[in-house]
């Protein structure tokens, strides 16, 4: 796991609304990555009532409900979160790959920025590693959803 991530400026939230989409595939890895990314934008000030949750059956189902939530114009952000661990086949890096290219696609069509929180990885051990509340991805997402709102708010977007 690359321990170079930017530095990013504390951001407050309160004038933003973000748009969560969790896979529930892999629930207990996935709800603890949505679980890290609600926290950290709340302690950023994001208002309770400012988060939209929704819950898709698995990661290739991210791309549309990201859709929706951009599409709403209710949100300054969206964040995909889904966990993807390598079985038997590269099915895993398929559908990670296809959801990426889908979701980069919603955020260039629409205009909302949508953090792409889709974790593909080789083993429970980098799994676990990636979605632990404290030495995980989820804090980057959350500050990246705040910085990028943040950023479309400055260049003349919505916030």
């Amino acid at each position: 796991m690359s321990s170079a991530a930017p530095a990013v400026p504390a951001i407050n939230g309160a004038a933003f609304t973000v748009g969560l989409v969790a896979a529930r595939y892999n629930p207990a890895l996935t709800d603890a990555l949505l679980d890290t990314v609600r926290g950290q934008l709340l302690d950023a000030g994001v208002k309770p009532g400012r988060l939209e949750v929704i819950r898709v059956p698995g990661s290739a189902e991210l791309p549309v409900a990201a859709l929706w939530l951009a599409e709403s114009g209710r949100c300054d952000c969206v964040v995909a979160l889904g966990v993807l661990v390598k079985g038997d086949t590269a099915h895993h890096r398929i559908v990670g790959q296809a959801a990426t290219d889908a979701l980069q696609r919603v955020a260039l069509a629409t205009r909302i920025p949508v953090i792409n929180g889709v974790l593909v990885v080789e083993n429970a051990r980098q799994a676990v590693a990636r979605c632990h509340p404290r030495t995980g991805r989820g804090p980057e997402f959350a500050c990246a959803a705040l910085a990028m709102a943040a950023l479309k708010r400055a260049q003349g977007g919505r916030a």
